[in-house]
């Protein structure tokens, strides 16, 4: 099983279009990586790839990726397009992916009524973008030997679907992780997760790989920074730190583990900062936009 890190940063990537934090800063700077937003392509021939998420920064990572140029005059290694929930940055890049190019979109009934409840979405034409219904727990093989199960993990519905009452860690098909196997390794790709209950730890056990939600170190990121008002936990991610959060509550895990989907207030991000050291000290990778993992 091959892994491409398409992005490896949350909504609005780094440097965030509006943001002039440190961090965003320095990536403007070159002092540290730019990253774009989340998103990562498997395959086990290396030919057919299968996305795991539409990033709305899709065109530029195609075009970064050179396991996803076209091998001929007009056509896509791009197989499939797997979303993992409705948010923005998980579905605007299907828009981009509208040339007359043939793929399916898998996602749970409540990602497909987004699409098809939208009118937009109805760029990319149905006779060549199949929009095939996936259900938690039940296996299914976008390209051949590659089988991939979605399961629930607590989350909330996208931002743009938020009504007067808003349960923060809902368990359905509005947030699913994704268990990847080939008959030989697993791995599972979890870019928003609200909250770690033994249930999912449990479930993420025995993995080679996990690709897990590091939106942000504590749940006042955005508020110590001085970026925004709201928490990790109102944009439906846990924190890295903490009792409840990613590294304590994961510490048993085996396996690589590597933090994606990143905000671009993380203080992990900082090559030299003592948050960051702890998650390596802890046996942690972070993902950056062009990372490779063969497993």
């Amino acid at each position: 099983m091959r892994l491409i890190v398409l992005g490896a940063a949350a909504g609005g990537g780094l440097p965030q279009w509006n943001c002039g934090c440190q961090n965003c800063t320095d990536a403007r700077a070159g002092v540290i990586p730019r990253m774009t937003q989340s998103s990562v392509a498997v395959s086990l021939d290396g030919t057919g790839w299968v996305v795991l998420n539409a990033s709305p920064d899709i065109r530029a990572q195609v075009d970064a990726c050179p396991q996803m140029h076209p091998q001929s005059l007009r056509g896509s290694p791009i197989a499939s397009v797997v979303l993992t929930n409705g948010d923005i940055d998980h579905i605007a890049g299907l828009l981009t992916l509208r040339e007359k190019t043939p793929f399916d979109v898998y996602a749970t009934s409540a990602g497909l009524e987004i699409l098809r409840g939208n009118s937009v979405f109805g760029v990319l034409d149905p006779s060549l973008v199949s929009q095939r219904q996936i259900a938690l727990d039940a296996p299914f093989e976008p390209v051949p030997g590659l089988t991939i199960t979605p399961f629930a993990v607590p989350g909330k519905v996208a931002l743009f679907l938020e009504g007067d009452t808003l349960n923060l860690e809902e368990v359905g098909e509005q947030t699913v992780g994704l268990l990847l196997e080939d008959g030989k390794t697993r791995a599972a790709y979890v870019p928003g997760c609200a909250a770690i209950p033994d249930w999912l730890i449990n479930r993420l056990g025995g993995l080679d790989a996990l690709l897990f939600d590091g939106t942000v170190w504590n749940n006042d990121d955005m508020q110590r920074t001085g970026t925004g008002e709201k928490t990790g936990a109102r944009m439906g991610h846990v924190p890295l730190n903490g009792s409840q959060g990613s590294l304590e509550r994961l510490v048993e895990l085996g396996g690589r583990k590597v933090y994606i989907h990143i905000n671009n207030t993380n203080p992990i991000l900082q090559p030299d900062s003592a948050e960051r050291a702890e998650v390596l000290r802890q046996g942690w990778e972070i993902a950056f936009d062009g990372m490779e993992m063969s497993l």
